[in-house]
């Protein structure tokens, strides 16, 4: 009876589900579930639910990290383009440079105007040479050459057919024919000797000539080699080596050793005329300055390589070389401590060491060289052909600065002072004074501009080489005019580049100094020779007379110094030492 009853129970339910599923929806149909089923599915539904927002979230962050990444990438693709630009601006500076013509206007038989990009391919009609319409200068007068007379027989001195002489005529046909005569010789010196034919006063019988005073005492070779030898290296900036060879040849063999122990023994002999430069220096009020690398073989404590410098310091009677083994401020700092006056002018370019010097000594005053900034807007308009114009019109603006400058300058009196000069030179520096304010003017306002510009859209108008111009411009503009108050103050730092010209050469034809003694003597040398060529004295025939006077004193340098200081010479020993040697005595 019960099994009955329970089988008519789930008979029922069995109904009564077919029944739900076939009325109710699906949505509402019930479902039976154990306890641990109902649990199970809970917890699998709140871990999946779990997962699913974590998903959602990792998305949204690497959704972020993408987007960031393309903007890095972007921004790196723009910095990829730009140094690209920059490298192929460099490549092209470089082969302009290298292959390019070396002048800013530059305009050949075919050439174009590089200043003037409108400009055609017009052939000059100029050729090359003294031009025909032009006057000739002559030959040239060499008074201070000595003449040695030649005379050249005739060949035939009697008539072939009869046998009759002729007369010989008292006159000449006469021409002139310059010889240079090289020639090493010994001088065989032959001291005389006399014996004492009485004992009136005591002493040893016989008597010999004083010895020949001797540049260095138990040296073979005399002054004209040593001479030689410094010329050739410290003025034509020649090899010892090959001097040497020039010498082999002409029958003189010296070995290289006996040539650097008597130069060393050379160098103590230079010592006063270079702290005499020096001193002379300090007096003085306007300066050129540079530097340039060196290399000395000498091993300094605490320094790596042989890298050295060589500093120029030219004023208006003085060109003195020092050598350090930095490029650091404390150069022209121990260079410019002992200066008396105290309103200084010192010409140079815009390296960060001479900026320092004229911070911590008050009494001095840098001007800017003009060639420099307009040398970094002509490379930057051969660089970007984009800007050729941009950067050629600030050429020409700089060039015009220079124009006017030079017919200012023309009209100056140094006697008088600003104020009292001519009303053509008040007009003439009015003019490069309004062009001065033109440019200020223009500069800062391409740079506010840019300024406004960067600030609304992060990009400004201009691109970062030309801003950086400008830039520097601004920065170094109180330097770049110092020569408006100054007339006697040059636009640019060409009289220094032009010193150290001649010591470079030498650096890249016998690689610097093998010892430090030997880059003292080369400091003293270029200081001596640059100073006397500046004087338009002869560096021969000062070299010369200087070691006759040390040969005189035994060897060491002579008591009066004064006669080997320009400044300190008067105008005949001024125009001795500016004419040739003495050929009897050197």
């Amino acid at each position: 009876m019960k099994n009955s009853r329970l089988n008519q129970s789930a008979l029922d339910q069995t109904l009564q589900q077919a029944l739900n599923e076939e009325i109710l929806p699906f949505d509402q149909r019930l479902v039976q579930l154990t306890q641990k089923e109902h649990i199970q599915l809970k917890w699998q539904a709140n871990f999946w639910k779990t997962q699913h927002e974590r998903s959602i979230a990792r998305e949204e962050i690497l959704k972020e990290q993408l987007k960031q990444q393309h903007k890095r990438n972007v921004a790196q693709e723009e910095i990829f383009k730009e140094q690209i630009k920059q490298q192929e601006a460099a490549i092209k500076d470089l082969n302009q440079r290298l292959y390019g013509k070396k002048s800013e206007k530059n305009k050949g038989k075919k050439g174009k105007d590089e200043s003037n990009p409108n400009a055609k391919d017009t052939p000059s009609k100029r050729t090359r040479g003294q031009q025909k319409e032009s006057k000739s200068h002559g030959r040239t007068k060499r008074p201070n050459l000595p003449v040695i007379p030649e005379v050249v027989p005739v060949s035939e001195t009697a008539c072939g057919a009869c046998g009759l002489e002729y007369s010989i005529l008292s006159s000449h046909e006469e021409s002139e024919v310059i010889e240079v005569q090289v020639a090493a010789h010994v001088r065989q010196i032959k001291r005389q000797k006399c014996v004492k034919n009485c004992n009136c006063t005591p002493g040893a019988k016989i008597i010999t000539a004083p010895a020949v005073p001797k540049l260095i005492p138990k040296s073979l070779f005399g002054n004209s080699v040593w001479v030689k030898l410094l010329l050739q290296k410290f003025l034509h900036a020649q090899p010892v080596n090959r001097t040497l060879n020039d010498l082999k040849s002409l029958g003189l063999a010296i070995a290289p050793g006996t040539v650097a122990g008597g130069l060393q023994k050379l160098t103590p002999l230079f010592e006063p005329i270079y702290k005499a430069f020096h001193q002379q220096q300090m007096t003085e009020n306007r300066f050129h300055n540079d530097e340039t690398r060196w290399e000395v073989y000498h091993q300094v404590e605490g320094k790596t390589g042989h890298r050295w410098y060589l500093w120029l310091t030219r004023s208006i009677s003085v060109v003195y070389y020092r050598m350090d083994p930095t490029r650091s401020a404390d150069v022209p700092l121990s260079h410019f401590a002992d200066l008396i006056s105290k309103n200084v002018v010192v010409v140079c370019d815009r390296y960060s060491a001479y900026k320092k010097l004229a911070r911590l000594n008050l009494a001095i005053i840098l001007a800017f060289c003009w060639v420099h900034v307009k040398r970094d807007f002509l490379n930057f308009a051969r660089s970007h052909d984009d800007f050729k114009e941009w950067g050629l019109d600030w050429v020409d603006a700089i060039s015009k600065l220079f124009h006017l400058n030079n017919e200012r300058v023309a009209l100056w009196d140094p006697k008088l002072s600003l104020t009292e000069q001519s009303t053509l030179f008040q007009e003439s520096h009015k003019m490069l004074g309004s062009a001065l304010e033109n440019m200020k003017t223009r500069y800062e306002t391409l740079l506010h501009k840019d300024d406004e510009e960067r600030k609304k859209r992060k990009q400004g108008l201009l691109t970062v080489e030309q801003r950086k111009l400008l830039v520097s411009l601004k920065e170094h503009w109180k330097g770049l005019t110092v020569f408006y108050e100054h007339v006697e103050v040059k636009m640019d730092n060409n009289p220094a580049e032009q010193s150290i010209r001649n010591p470079v050469l030498g650096r890249n034809n016998y690689y610097g100094s093998g010892s430090l003694w030997s880059a003292e003597l080369a400091v003293m040398m270029f200081s001596i020779f640059q100073t006397v060529l500046l004087w338009n004295l002869n560096p021969r025939t000062w070299l010369h007379l200087y070691f006759e006077a040390c040969a005189q004193n035994k060897g060491k340098t002579p008591e009066n110094l004064n006669e080997f200081l320009p400044w300190m010479m008067s105008k005949e020993r001024l125009q001795q030492l500016s004419e040739p040697p003495d050929p009897n005595t050197s």
